[in-house]
């Protein structure tokens, strides 16, 4: 009761922002009656789809829905008959399900409310639930406990900052860690601090990281091609593309780029923007650059016949940027020059780009490391120094063409983690979804 009175307080004490945000962005006004009070029973059988019980796997949002289809595909290739239900708690991740997996498998998750977490729990005859990297929500993960749904964490990752912070409140937290049936953790660091939190050690394997099996392999695909016909790519263009950006670091690429463009005439920037409701901001700061953007969302029906050196293109779209680092050269990683922490930065390793970020990237930490050591990319102190990565990038291809083959010689070696995955479900616990579809 407590912990629903504190989610109370602190949604009354964000209130003002959330409804700014609604009015201005449209956001969090999806799926209200989910979030608040869980599914319904209609909704729970169209998702059981005549099935006796559920396989639940929750995706917060973009990244994580990402690492789904694969899984998917491997456990119903296994148990066709098995139904399986897909959750996210944003409205990006949620249409990325829906075009993943189609509307009538896919639900908002309910806030951590006891009333919407059992609710959901019992509509859905939920028999496992599995939880996308770790969304520590200890209603959910009680409720699943006493409706004798186990528990399984897959990609787990854990920081020290954050490990260090749940064992701060190890008192209220610790119980929640404990209920965990099944952890596969990205390294043994990760699962080293589950078991501090409280997960028993019985319970904890390094499975590796699943982004490194999603990553790409090769840029000779439809979507990529399509990509670069669509924006008029010539062979002699370096294309580089800046993609998750967060506030600030779009007039960052911007001024590298008008810097660098005059000297390097071949040289053409992509950007893509982390969240949708910036993309008009970011096509305003492309314009006051003096530059031309060229915006996916109203050109999809055009194909350019030349991509000019003062068109800026913006992916104002949700889910293409994997594709789009299959059109690039050079590759810099957003979110990672302020306090967001980085992004997936194995998208464009994979395709053997030259890769780049910024100084934060704690929350890929590992990852940032092991391509740093393979000499499969650069990090980048400042604005300064980002300037200097790309004009090398440009005159110097066969340096930049060495990193790129690092990088995806590094994800390459590190693949396998599905196979590790499917290994830890196939314990009784998954079997016993099995047999109850």
């Amino acid at each position: 009761m407590w912990l629903n009175l504190a989610y109370l307080f602190a949604l009354t004490a964000v209130s003002p922002v959330v409804v700014y945000r609604m009015l201005r962005h449209g956001r969090y006004r999806r799926g209200i009656s989910e979030k608040l009070f869980g599914i319904s029973a209609d909704r729970g059988n169209q998702l059981r789809g005549g099935s006796n019980g559920v396989l639940w796997l929750h995706a917060v949002s973009v990244g994580e829905v990402n690492l789904l289809p694969e899984l998917v595909r491997r456990l119903q290739k296994r148990s066709p008959q098995t139904a399986i239900a897909i959750s996210s708690s944003t409205d990006t991740g949620y249409d990325l399900a829906c075009k993943h997996f189609g509307a009538e498998r896919v639900f908002f998750c309910p806030l951590d409310f006891s009333w919407a977490v059992h609710r959901t729990l019992k509509h859905l005859g939920c028999q496992q639930l599995v939880l996308a990297e770790l969304e520590l929500w200890p209603n959910l993960i009680r409720a699943a406990e006493s409706h004798g749904c186990p528990v399984a964490v897959i990609n787990g990752r854990l920081s020290e900052t954050s490990a260090s912070r749940y064992q701060q409140f190890s008192r209220w937290l610790r119980p929640t860690f404990e209920r965990l049936n099944q952890v596969g953790c990205q390294d043994t660091a990760a699962a080293a601090r589950f078991v501090a939190c409280g997960v028993n050690e019985k319970n904890v394997l390094v499975t590796g990281s699943l982004k490194f099996d999603n990553a790409p392999t090769t840029r000779d695909t439809s979507e990529v091609n399509e990509r670069i016909n669509w924006a008029g790519v010539d062979p002699w263009h370096r294309v580089w593309c800046f993609g998750s950006t967060q506030s600030g670091e779009e007039s960052m690429g911007l001024r590298v780029y008008q810097q660098l463009r005059e000297r390097h005439p071949d040289l053409r920037l992509i950007l893509v923007p982390r969240h949708k409701e910036r993309f008009d901001e970011v096509a305003s700061q492309i314009q006051a650059a003096g530059l031309k953007p060229v915006r996916r969302s109203r050109n999809e029906s055009q194909y350019a016949d030349q991509w000019d050196s003062d068109e800026v293109i913006l992916i104002d779209t949700i889910g293409e940027l994997r594709h789009w680092w299959g059109v690039c050269h050079i590759a810099t990683v957003g979110g990672s020059f302020g306090d967001r922490g980085g992004q997936n930065m194995l998208e464009p390793a994979g395709y053997g780009c030259a890769v780049s970020f910024g100084p934060n990237t704690k929350n890929f930490d590992t990852i940032a490391k092991q391509l740093l050591a393979a000499e499969g990319a650069v990090r980048v102190a400042d604005e300064l120094e980002l300037t200097q990565f790309v004009a090398k990038c440009v005159t110097d291809v066969a340096s930049a063409d060495a990193l790129g083959q690092a990088a995806a010689k590094l994800v390459q070696q590190h693949r396998g983690a599905y196979n590790e995955t499917l290994q830890m479900l196939r314990g009784e616990d998954l079997r016993s979804v099995v047999r109850a579809a």
